[in-house]
């Protein structure tokens, strides 16, 4: 039986080839989310012992059995690890409310904030924000990661209710998020009573009270 036969391939051809999959990049391993949970959760371990000052991400890494370089493809400084591990326990991404009307929109924003107030996620954020006092690039870290979004929220709950009519045009729109919020947060912070120690139902019920005045500052009233 006749084999058949193809012409070989010209030199210059392969060696083309060959310097192409040379070049071609190469796809890493996927990113293990099981490994990003145990550097966060380190990192929560050794703040609660050793506080903000204390902790080193040559601790971290240990506690969560990896090299410091695995820590550092994640996370470039020990602000965006403590940042990170803070948002796992307390802030998280939630959805734009749109419950149809401007108190009900700012009920769900009030309740949510008062709610990351507590518990270990407000413990995390009471302390960072002692430790973002002098320290500017914690500071900015906790903007980016925690004020940014909530103000955000609050910019487009009122740009929506300005839309439906219900409110007019609200005036230096870039400080609604502090004055809607930032009696919720002052709150939580400016207590002597532990974040751990307040409920998720007791926060919201603070939420509430404070609901009427919020609507009042961005030109709205309770139904």
């Amino acid at each position: 039986m006749t084999r058949s036969t193809f012409p070989s391939q010209p030199a210059e051809s392969a060696s083309a080839s060959a310097s192409a999959a040379e070049s071609a990049p190469r796809r890493g391993r996927p990113r293990d989310a099981g490994r990003d949970r145990a550097l966060l959760d380190a990192t929560l371990a050794v703040l609660a012992e050793s506080g903000y000052g204390g902790l080193t991400t040559a601790a971290v890494a240990a506690r969560a059995g990896v090299s410091t370089a695995t820590l550092y493809r994640r996370w470039s400084s020990k602000e965006e690890l403590v940042i990170a591990a803070a948002a796992l326990h307390g802030e998280v991404s939630y959805d734009q409310p749109d419950t149809g009307s401007l108190e009900g929109d700012l009920r769900v924003v009030l309740h949510d904030k008062a709610a990351s107030m507590t518990g270990e996620g407000g413990r995390l954020i009471r302390a960072l924000i002692g430790e973002a006092a002098h320290n500017s690039t914690l500071a900015g870290a906790l903007v980016t990661a925690f004020l940014q979004p909530l103000y955000g929220r609050v910019a487009e709950v009122v740009r929506r209710a300005v839309e439906r009519g219900e409110i007019p045009p609200v005036e230096d729109a870039d400080l609604l998020g502090e004055v809607v919020a930032g009696p919720v947060m002052t709150h939580f912070l400016l207590t002597p009573q532990l974040p751990e120690d307040v409920d998720e139902t007791t926060a919201r019920e603070t939420a509430d009270r404070l609901l009427p005045f919020a609507l009042r500052a961005v030109g709205g009233r309770p139904a």
